[in-house]
């Protein structure tokens, strides 16, 4: 019984990531794979760019926080996560429509929030 309760556990543990990544909007993933998001962010830690639960905790009940980090999207850049990225700019996605831009900054928002780790 212990043996199956420490699988369900660490089954639990390890899907976590990918149960984030699942439950969003099935277009705005697919926007956010053609756009290249997931080629420098992950859910959970650092790739290139920051972590969408980093990017989740630092902007948690900021007002506004969705329609700036649309912009962010749009026009890329740098700042803010510049002692996690060593000054890698973010670039600039200005295929996007506002609308789209939002929709991807709703789902990073929703991700369950982490404090980043010290730089």
């Amino acid at each position: 019984m212990k043996r199956i309760m420490r699988m369900a556990v660490l089954a639990a543990a390890c899907s976590a990531p990918v149960l984030a990544f699942a439950n969003g909007n099935p277009q705005t993933r697919a926007a956010m794979t053609s756009a290249g998001c997931f080629g420098c962010h992950a859910v959970n830690h650092k790739v290139v760019g920051p972590a969408y639960s980093w990017i989740a905790y630092v902007f948690a009940h900021k007002p506004g926080a969705e329609v700036k980090l649309a912009h962010k999207i749009i026009s890329g850049g740098t700042g803010r996560w510049n002692p996690w990225t060593g000054g890698i700019p973010m670039i600039p996605h200005p295929q996007l429509s506002l609308a789209q831009a939002e929709q991807m900054a709703a789902w990073v928002l929703a991700q369950h929030p982490v404090a980043p780790p010290k730089p």
